[in-house]
């Protein structure tokens, strides 16, 4: 029976030519059938991609062969075969877009400069020993149903809005505390926390692996509460059958996990909605102009 995996996988290296790999990872992919989206730039490796279980195996295999991605940074969960509709290979400036390619410092052991890194085991040792402040590395709406207990979220939309926040002062108050650092795979939170030491919070730590790699390790028993968002068909994924529903529907306030986009097609917004309510989902925006 064709067991379907999705693969989660970077690596923070210098690329001397990432164009070149671009083209060999297409190939690579196509060749196996695997669906998904990779990110190049001059510093790494960043994608999600699905298959079925042995195509998705070769394509880690393969990828690993490679030098440079040897020591890449994996999470497998469970696919549903159509979570991807195509594939895209693709070279940017940053592999994570805050938008700050020029502060990114890279070498071949990865990040320079970003926080100490803790594993769920270590998290929870940290947590005993100090007060800690949980600093949420993921777009506001991805914290609507699951987060840290007691997280700091900052109120962005995207990532590109991270800079902006952390040089406006809200969070100076943390500068001399211990902050842990987290986001879905622990990607973006290993950019945010050398983000975060370069403008001087001086006790910064991230999660290695994210909420990912956690909830594998503790599932609904530990720190983490709800349902972790991700960024293909599933929309999101629940460690355990206990997960709490943190969720409020926009319309109606109903208890929900559920995601979806905006029906707008010109809008990218996600709003938590109950199935209910699920067929006109509409952001505030859109409803407002369409009632004028």
């Amino acid at each position: 029976m064709a067991v379907p995996k999705i693969l989660l996988f970077y690596a923070f290296t210098p690329l001397a030519d990432p164009d070149a790999i671009r083209l060999w990872q297409r190939d690579l992919c196509e060749s196996l059938g695997i669906t998904g989206r990779i990110l190049l730039s001059k510093d790494g490796i960043n994608g999600t991609v699905g298959g079925e279980l042995s195509d998705v195996k070769k394509y880690l295999r393969k990828t690993r062969e490679y030098a440079a991605f040897k020591n890449l940074d994996v999470k497998w969960s469970e696919g549903n075969g159509d979570d991807f509709p195509r594939l895209s290979v693709r070279v940017r400036d940053e592999i994570v877009s805050f938008g700050a390619p020029g502060e990114l410092v890279v070498d071949s052991n990865g990040v320079v400069g970003g926080g100490t890194r803790l594993t769920p085991e270590e998290l929870h040792e940290l947590v005993e020993k100090k007060e800690v402040t949980f600093f949420d590395g993921r777009n506001a709406f991805e914290a609507q149903i699951g987060r840290f207990a007691g997280a700091v979220v900052p109120d962005v939309a995207t990532t590109r809005d991270f800079v902006a926040e952390l040089d406006s002062g809200r969070y100076d108050h943390l500068k001399n505390t211990p902050i842990v650092t987290y986001c879905t795979g622990g990607i973006r939170c290993e950019v945010l926390s050398s983000l975060m030491v370069s403008r001087g919070f001086d006790e910064v730590y991230q999660l290695e692996g994210g909420i990912v790699r956690y909830g594998e390790k503790y599932g609904d028993g530990g720190l983490w509460n709800g349902s972790l968002y991700v960024f293909d068909d599933r929309k999101s994924i629940e460690f355990t059958g206990d997960a709490a529903v943190l969720g409020h529907c926009f319309a109606c306030g109903a208890a929900t996990k559920r995601m979806e986009n905006c029906i707008e097609p010109s809008c990218r917004q996600q709003l938590v909605v109950c199935d209910q309510h699920a067929p006109e989902t509409v952001c505030i925006a859109h409803a407002v102009r369409e009632s004028l």
